[in-house]
């Protein structure tokens, strides 16, 4: 499949040995290059209770973000709806928009991006079900439309923005896809998260469609881990850090981002190797011909044209050539 857009999904990971203000600063050099190279969009994640990832708020980091890019769509992949009050996150976002507007997107998702307790302290109110969830959706339409209104009288999200920023519903599952659906908003499939995940949930997206204010046509992106090096040999190395990561997140282990040397000693146990199947469809990794193969043959079989990418790793220098590399395969249109 030919013209596909590539996007960045950046979790800014804190490295061992490395400061939270060196990881902020290489999301913030990551943007900057991706626009450079022609990347379509640069998404940041919500994290919380974590002391490897940095990233817990993407709505004030865009504005650094979007600030020190030039055309690239910054956005969030994505705020948990549930951890906010809808009438912040409207707000939030009427004025990112306003400060930068074409240039903004908002995606969504349901999961506390961390644990119950934490997801608890940051919205009292939250009570992790889908009917609230389905409830903030529908009120930050209002919101966006100025149609939002209580028994009091109307209220307006401000400042009244001229635009609105993309709307992308994440998801893993056929039943975001038919909320993305029924609201008329972009999906954005998380293939990273689960592997196992089929174009059946893009058809039902697409079958249960809504047209909306927003959208009058499907939109959809496709998220995946890649792994790209100049040589098969470095991308099996990358591709062993990143099933030994996953495989500590399937522990439960969030304390810590482990170095390459740690990686590089580790005998994966019969477990671990039958858990590392189990995520293989989580990844896609290789040279740069093979993983446009690769990249290619998904775009096709989920029949998408924008492919979101997620590449964590020990090696800053090697995950910013994995982005180049990437870059120079399909050709992206970058800046002069």
């Amino acid at each position: 499949m030919s013209n596909i857009k590539l996007g960045l999904l950046d979790q800014s990971v804190v490295r061992r040995g490395q400061t939270v203000k060196e990881a902020i600063d290489e999301t913030i050099a990551t943007a900057q290059l991706a626009d450079k190279l022609g990347y379509s969009r640069f998404w940041i994640s919500e994290h919380h209770n974590s002391t490897f990832i940095a990233g817990s708020t993407p709505e004030v980091l865009m504005v650094k973000l979007a600030d020190a890019t030039n055309r690239i769509r910054i956005g969030s992949g994505g705020i948990m709806l549930p951890n906010h009050s809808t009438l912040k996150v409207a707000e939030n976002f009427r004025m990112l928009e306003t400060l930068f507007p074409g240039r903004i997107d908002l995606g969504m998702g349901r999961a506390p991006g961390g644990d119950r307790i934490t997801a608890s302290l940051l919205n009292p109110s939250n009570d992790f079900s889908e009917e609230r969830y389905l409830q903030q959706l529908n009120h930050l339409q209002h919101f966006f439309r100025d149609t939002a209104a209580t028994q009091h009288g109307k209220i307006i999200a401000t400042p009244q923005a001229a635009t609105i920023p993309e709307q992308w519903v994440l998801s893993s599952s056929g039943g975001s896809a038919r909320i993305a659906a029924d609201f008329g908003l972009g999906l954005a499939v998380a293939k990273f998260i689960n592997g196992f995940v089929t174009p059946a949930v893009i058809e039902t997206y697409r079958k249960n469609f809504e047209p909306s204010e927003q959208y009058q046509q499907p939109r959809e992106i496709l998220s995946a881990f890649v792994l790209c090096a100049e040589t098969e040999e470095r991308a099996l190395y990358m591709r062993k850090n990143l099933d030994y990561i996953l495989l500590q997140f399937d522990k439960g282990i969030y304390e810590d981002f482990p170095d390459g040397e740690t990686i590089a000693k580790y005998q994966f146990t019969a477990s671990d190797m039958e858990r590392i199947r189990y995520n293989s469809g989580r990844i896609i990794s290789g040279t740069p011909d093979r993983v446009k193969e690769q990249l290619d043959r998904l775009a096709s079989d989920f029949d998408v044209d924008e492919i979101v990418i997620s590449t964590m790793m020990d090696n800053a220098p090697e995950r910013k050539r994995s982005f180049e590399l990437l870059a120079e395969a399909f050709a992206l249109p970058a800046q002069a």
